[in-house]
């Protein structure tokens, strides 16, 4: 499962991130992410709902803040990603994409 909230504004801005990432923190280098309730807690959905929604939410020119291996794994079956844009930290894949 995984939580997806919509911001709404101007230009959406889509948080996406595996249910088990919920409230914590990844550290590398100088690098980090924070997987904060604030931004990331919104409905909890299933594999395919979530790529229905990223495919919706990308024909509106929505960003995306895309967190762990089933988030990562729509992203790519939603065609929102490729494998180019994916970065990890302590092996966490994430993905950033501004539209």
């Amino acid at each position: 499962m995984m939580y997806v909230k919509v911001h709404r504004s101007y230009r959406n801005v889509v948080a996406i991130c595996d249910s088990i990432l919920l409230g914590k923190k990844f550290e590398e280098g100088k690098r980090q992410f924070e997987v904060r309730e604030n931004f990331f807690k919104g409905n909890e959905h299933t594999f395919n709902e979530v790529t229905k929604i990223m495919e919706i939410e990308s024909r509106e020119d929505a960003t995306f803040n895309i967190i762990g291996q089933e988030s990562i794994k729509a992203a790519k079956e939603a065609s929102i990603i490729t494998e180019e844009s994916i970065s990890t930290i302590k092996e966490i894949p994430f993905a950033l994409v501004l539209g």
